[in-house]
């Protein structure tokens, strides 16, 4: 079908994405928008893949603070590496950007690891000892046991590895689409390599 100039004005504002990409998209969305979008977000985390591999030797390392109140010192603070392929994308604001939105995302849900790869093997053991005493004690039986704690394991991961968490802005997305979405705009891979978060709460 023909798609209208105002809807494809409209999906890229949304998305970002070139205009035969979003033209396409709506095409085959039958003029719907919020179908095209999906369409081109499942089109970008498929180009993000082919990407994965590029050395990303260039990049940022952003910081942020947060203070409870506007009169209050900061209580919270993250810095996080973020490298891309070159330093032309580095400089740009649409990375500088997401940066920005990791730092808050660390801030915000305390995740422990970039990803499930950077889990300890020993920390891995201890969760697994912990989930499946704990669904002895409360009567499972013994054959549904190991279900039971693989189940809490993968949310543990969820929980605990930054690329797997739902994005703050929007829960039902992860982290990984939100990467995976400024790969396919900014046609370079993005990694990001490793954050510390403070809190002068913890001990």
């Amino acid at each position: 079908m023909a798609v209208s100039m105002d809807l494809v004005k409209k999906l890229r504002e949304l998305s970002g994405a070139g205009f035969s990409d979003c033209k396409q998209a709506l095409e085959e969305a039958g003029g719907d928008v919020d179908k095209a979008y999906t369409i081109l977000r499942e089109k970008g985390i498929a180009k993000a893949s082919k990407r994965a591999g590029r050395a990303t030797g260039q990049g940022v390392v952003e910081a942020y603070l947060h203070s409870p109140s506007p009169d209050f010192p900061p209580q919270v603070g993250v810095l996080i590496e973020v490298n891309c392929e070159t330093d032309f994308v580095a400089k740009g604001p649409d990375f500088r950007k997401l940066a920005k939105e990791l730092a808050l995302q660390v801030a915000a849900l305390e995740p422990r690891w970039v990803t499930r790869e950077d889990v300890p093997d020993e920390v891995l053991v201890k969760e697994r000892e912990v989930f499946e005493a704990k669904a002895l004690q409360d009567g499972k039986p013994e054959q549904v046991v190991p279900r039971i704690v693989e189940g809490q394991v993968e949310d543990f991961l969820k929980h605990n590895c930054l690329m797997e968490q739902d994005y703050f802005r929007e829960p039902g997305r992860t982290v990984q689409e939100l990467v995976a979405e400024s790969i396919s705009k900014l046609q370079e891979n993005i990694t990001v390599r490793r954050f510390a978060r403070f809190n002068i709460r913890e001990s």
